[in-house]
């Protein structure tokens, strides 16, 4: 259907008879267009500022970029089954509908209803990176401090009217803030190198098998594998794809490569202009500003408060990149039966799951609200206990998702490149299960040292899997193809 194809809003079919709603959303995405999407959701300025700086002080020091090559590598290899998989899933339920062809109904399922559960953790946690943010920006300019939550409740209500919107408006947003940000990292790298790095020159960590093995790897890697989150989700845009069958691996690719050499160099330069002998000390005791103390040395002040500017808007681009995500999880199970189907009818103008959308937004809300009349920390606890369950959530979701994958195509025994079906699949799950034992024996120390809080996690994402042969049973005339 073409994005100007007009919805019949009166009820009545042109032979006379009741017209079904529609239920498949309208677009004409391109590959740029999702890419730009789904590397917003990984908030580019957002890690390099965040989870890189965590990744130096606890994790593996100088030698951390080389963990974001170790996880580009990883899960390109789960990319190419996965890709190789998308012209035989119609659906655009991205991880359900691939484990739903692989490994049935009852498990597909249960990766939907964990995945619902791992986006919208971390839509509602970045809300909590935001509120302060926002703070702390209006704060270098005089602006007195408020609860960081008001701030947070302002982004919530411009993520729900762009949401209830038509995608592409999102995309051109989002392609904006995107543009902005890389832009603006890319200048203090290339400063940063031409310049020589700082007082130890550049950095030689990345290549040193003594420096990436020291300190603590696993916390590295973990910290590299949070900062993909939202790669896979190229397949949820299926619906609103100019030409899915090639849109979507194309994008996946290139989503990949791009976030991952962002990434490595990037955080690289920040190195290489501390010092490989002084990061890990500056990146504990100055983590918070760490990026903006760079910036400010290498840019001077403007491109300092550039840099302030753009870390608040790479964290709003995430969260509107995870509210489109998960409003198209929502809108996707409800077309299937498995959800309430009123929240499957497009807008009859936009073509939006605006629905879904103002649903995903009700269930944020709750979160945030909960946050403020407890008084959670926004970041220590709001976005750390949050950003850890969707951490866990996420590569278990990876994990059965290559499973599925494997199983598919034994099953077909069809003539198809043994690297892309079976080679490269197994490699990618082998990796995968390797990061998912680092995160798992360090998720106590993500979620601030609290071993309950660790097993609740895990407990919840077992739960949220169990629903699915519950369900399946339960509701059967659930149509997941």
């Amino acid at each position: 259907m073409a994005i100007d194809d007009p919805i019949r809003t009166d009820g009545i079919a042109d032979g006379g008879a009741p017209a079904a709603p529609k239920k498949s959303l309208r677009g004409n995405l391109g590959v740029a267009s999702i890419v730009f999407m789904v590397v917003a959701a990984a908030s580019p300025l957002g890690v390099i500022g965040g989870p890189v700086p965590l990744g130096i002080a606890i994790g593996n020091g100088s030698g951390f970029p080389a963990t974001f090559i170790v996880a580009t590598v990883v899960l390109l290899l789960f990319a190419i089954g996965f890709t190789t998989m998308t012209p035989f899933v119609p659906s655009a339920g991205a991880f359900y509908s691939y484990v739903h062809k692989g490994l049935g109904r009852s498990a597909g399922l249960g990766t939907g209803f964990a995945a619902l559960l791992s986006y919208l953790t971390l839509e509602a946690a970045v809300y909590g990176l935001l509120g302060p943010g926002v703070n702390a920006l209006l704060g270098s300019y005089g602006v007195p401090s408020v609860p960081w939550w008001i701030y947070a409740a302002v982004a919530f209500v411009v993520v729900l009217f762009l949401g209830y919107r038509n995608i592409e408006l999102s995309g051109r947003v989002l392609g904006v803030l995107l543009i902005a940000e890389v832009a603006i990292v890319v200048v203090l790298d290339a400063v940063i190198v031409f310049s020589g790095g700082g007082p130890e020159g550049l950095s030689t960590g990345i290549v040193t098998p003594s420096a990436i093995l020291s300190g603590a790897p696993g916390l590295g890697i973990l910290f590299a594998i949070l900062s993909f989150i939202g790669f896979e989700a190229t397949a949820v845009f299926r619906d609103e794809a100019r030409d899915p069958d090639r849109t979507i691996p194309r994008a996946t690719y290139l989503s990949l490569v791009l976030i991952g050499v962002f990434y490595a160099v990037s955080s690289w330069a920040l190195i290489s202009a501390v010092g490989d002998s002084t990061v890990v000390k500056t990146a504990t005791d100055h983590g918070g500003t760490l990026l903006a103390d760079v910036t400010q040395r290498y840019l001077g002040t403007v491109g300092e408060h550039i840099i302030q500017v753009l870390f608040v808007t790479s964290l709003f681009a995430c969260i509107l990149s995870f509210h489109n995500i998960v409003s198209r999880y929502l809108f996707t199970l409800s077309g299937k039966n498995v959800l309430p189907e009123r929240l499957s009818i497009p807008h009859p103008r936009f073509g939006s799951p605006h629905r879904a959308s103002v649903a995903t937004g009700a269930v944020v809300a709750v979160l945030l609200i909960v946050a403020a009349i407890t008084g959670l920390d926004p970041i220590n606890q709001f976005y750390t206990w949050l950003a850890g369950f969707s951490s866990v959530g996420v590569v278990l979701l990876l994990v059965v998702t290559s499973v599925s994958v494997l199983v598919f195509f034994a099953r077909r025994r069809q003539p198809a490149s043994r690297w892309k079906t079976i080679v490269a699949p197994v490699l990618g799950l082998a990796g995968l299960l390797f990061f998912l034992v680092l995160i798992l024996l360090n998720l106590p120390t993500l979620v601030g040292g609290s071993l309950p809080l660790a097993i609740g996690i895990v407990a919840l994402l077992l739960i949220a899997f169990g629903l699915g042969p519950v369900v399946a049973r339960t509701r059967k005339k659930i149509d997941l193809d």
